[in-house]
């Protein structure tokens, strides 16, 4: 199997078990800051259990070490306002606002990587728009801010996705991850006070149970394989597949939390459309395996 197709693979299962994500941010009761405090605390704590990640540590060049961690404060924004969005409106919603990102990361990725702009990835991202418009016509006007900050989510996702790309290649995945966490936990423990909402609250039985599939199962495992994959793809090409998060987001809400009674049919029929540009991805970019293949690095 050559390494982009094991890539590709990988990714489709981590965007399987990010499916869960939103359903699980639904079923905990924690408010969305000390709900994603204890992600991240859980996964970095393990992390930093494990040898190999400080040795990696103990070399890492401070610049590298502090690159990381600035990725680290964006992917806790972004799951901070995705787990906003979940509260405000609901789980289907705040996937579905995930499927933005190729518009953003069609232009972020050539200026963080130092490529030529290629305007075929914002047509296609830009595809999306008009399912996410239909989105929104679906939702009631409670679900509205929740949508807003659902795209702001988007936008964060972009920013992390492009920087993880270009710094992929320079260190171990779990020590990446170990870093990028670990400064997302610091970070909204900081940030906590300037919201009035503490980010240390103490989970119950139920929302413990719950947090710790959602940190082992749903964030370290799949966390690791994707800036693994990220290796042999594109962050846009990654970023495509991960689309299909909000179809697995949806279809496990029906049954598992019965969202189909609070969304019009306008909301599906966007979704619809989002699936649609997520499967003209790979017909429009043949290509693309001699083009991942050359970023890289020997």
């Amino acid at each position: 199997m050559s390494p982009s197709r094991k890539a590709h693979l990988q990714i489709h299962f981590c965007v399987l078990l990010w499916g869960f994500t939103a359903i699980l941010g639904k079923l905990i009761t924690l408010p969305a800051l000390p709900l994603v405090w204890w992600r991240m605390l859980l996964v970095s704590g393990t992390l930093l259990c494990v040898p190999r990640v400080w040795r990696e540590l103990r070399a890492m060049p401070r610049r590298l070490l502090l690159s990381y961690a600035g990725v680290g404060v964006i992917v806790a924004l972004h799951w901070f306002t995705f787990y906003g969005a979940i509260k405000l409106a609901n789980a289907s919603v705040a996937a579905t606002c995930i499927a933005l990102c190729p518009v953003f990361l069609a232009i972020v990725e050539p200026w963080v990587a130092g490529r030529r702009f290629d305007p075929r990835e914002l047509l296609i991202g830009a595809a999306v728009v008009p399912g996410v418009a239909l989105v929104a016509g679906g939702l009631p006007g409670d679900m509205r801010l929740g949508l807003a900050i659902g795209v702001l989510s988007a936008l964060f996702v972009a920013f992390f996705s492009a920087l993880n790309k270009r710094l992929v290649e320079k260190a171990d995945a779990l020590t990446v991850t170990c870093v990028e966490l670990g400064t997302g936990t610091l970070f909204l423990t900081a940030l906590a006070p300037f919201l009035a909402s503490p980010a240390f609250v103490l989970p119950d039985l139920h929302d413990g149970a719950l947090m710790l599939v959602l940190a082992y199962g749903c964030t370290l495992l799949p966390f690791a394989l994707a800036l693994a994959a990220l290796r042999h793809l594109s962050a846009f090409a990654t970023q495509m597949v991960t689309n299909l998060e909000p179809v697995y987001a949806i279809v496990l809400a029906i049954p598992l939390l019965g969202e189909q009674r609070e969304l019009g049919w306008t909301f599906y029929a966007g979704v619809a459309v989002i699936l649609a540009a997520v499967f003209a991805h790979p017909w429009l970019h043949r290509g693309e395996k001699a083009e991942a293949a050359d970023l890289v690095t020997p």
